[in-house]
């Protein structure tokens, strides 16, 4: 897209859209066309500057990805990609896509690369910008797509997220715009156990929703399977809420309670002559004290487990390389980067800023 002189156009929000990609290659050349021509379009309506940007977030992939997002590159200069130096997972995978796409943009839209998100939704998004809004969140508007356990799961999650006393929008995943200063306020969140829908509406500014229909993967099969679903929604409530630990407390006190009334029951139908199966009352008691007590430990070990990841501040990833950089790598670090003393180079500058807290590594025989 070519830039041109007008004031008017000037004066235009720079929007980047930041797609996560785990071994996409075969959705990846539909998902850029896509969101090329959102991009078109809404150059075309006046809503954003011809600077405007695709990034595409490699997350350690093992197959083409990254090569696919190379090409895209070379052929439209719209479509930008950060190569991650492993894979890290999807939730740190999209903080680096908003750490470097906040330094260069006054917007930026999050969105999975499997196109199960409305790209059109995208519009609606910044014309909500466009009236203030900070954050504007993409909710689904209905799960007929989704699998009957997938659907009933889903719901229990967000339930029990909410009793848990956790701020998170309803049927909202990872589609959203944010504002540039909620991506500023966001650098200052850098805990390890990463959970951005309940981090996002911790930041405040105006926000709003759009409600969009969730279609049908396009093609490669899906990198959220029961177990890590399970994980991330262990992550989510383990990262807000200390309620576990109180119910396992509380749980506790009830069997205390409950084993102080049948060690009076038993008292008093021994006093009274009645017989008393044997043993039967102490094994429930140590099978179920037991299990208590080991639940109670698995918690606490688990908090404990996160309290140790934050104190160590390992970074959260790493880039390999970076086609927004104006420069090749040159392996020094910046001062006052945190984590950057003998540790990595800092990002070359492409839009005055470095990406905040982390460690950045760019191999010295690949040239851009």
């Amino acid at each position: 897209m070519a830039t041109t002189g007008d004031k008017g156009e000037d004066d235009r929000p720079v929007l980047s859209i930041v797609a996560p990609c785990y071994n996409e290659e075969a959705v990846l050349p539909e998902t850029a066309r896509r969101l090329i021509g959102v991009l078109e379009g809404l150059v075309g309506n006046r809503l954003i500057s011809p600077q405007s940007m695709v990034l595409f977030v490699d997350d350690g992939s093992s197959d083409r990805t990254w090569e696919l997002i190379e090409n895209l590159h070379a052929t439209e200069p719209s479509v930008k990609g950060l190569k991650l130096a492993r894979n890290v997972g999807h939730q740190y995978a999209l903080l680096a896509g908003l750490h470097r796409a906040g330094c260069c943009s006054d917007c930026v839209v999050s969105i999975d690369a499997d196109l199960q998100d409305d790209v059109s939704a995208i519009e609606a998004f910044v014309k909500k910008y466009h009236e203030g809004y900070d954050v504007v969140y993409g909710v689904r508007r209905k799960r007929e797509k989704d699998s009957f356990f997938k659907r009933q799961s889903a719901q229990g999650f967000y339930r029990l997220m909410r009793r848990m006393g956790v701020d998170i929008v309803y049927d909202h995943a990872d589609y959203r715009l944010l504002s540039r200063r909620v991506l500023k306020h966001l650098e200052d969140f850098r805990e390890a156990n990463l959970f951005l829908r309940g981090i996002i509406p911790l930041i405040g500014f105006p926000s709003t929703c759009v409600y969009y229909d969730r279609m049908e993967r396009f093609a490669g099969t899906s990198k959220y399977p029961l177990k890590k679903m399970l994980a991330f929604a262990f992550d989510g409530i383990t990262s807000f809420s200390v309620k576990p630990i109180r119910v396992v407390t509380f749980l506790g006190m009830m069997m205390l309670v409950v084993s102080l009334s049948a060690g009076l029951y038993l008292a008093a139908q021994g006093l009274i002559g009645q017989p008393v199966p044997d043993g039967s009352f102490l094994m429930f008691s140590i099978w179920f004290v037991g299990g208590v007590n080991l639940l109670g430990i698995g918690l606490n070990g688990e908090y404990m487990g996160r309290i140790y990841r934050e104190v160590k501040d390992r970074p959260k990833y790493i880039v390999e390389r970076d086609l927004l950089a104006s420069e090749p790598a040159g392996g020094r670090s910046l001062p006052g980067l945190p984590g950057s003393s003998g540790k990595g180079a800092a990002l070359p500058e492409s839009g005055g800023a470095t990406v905040p807290g982390q460690v950045i590594w760019e191999s010295p025989e690949v040239t851009l």
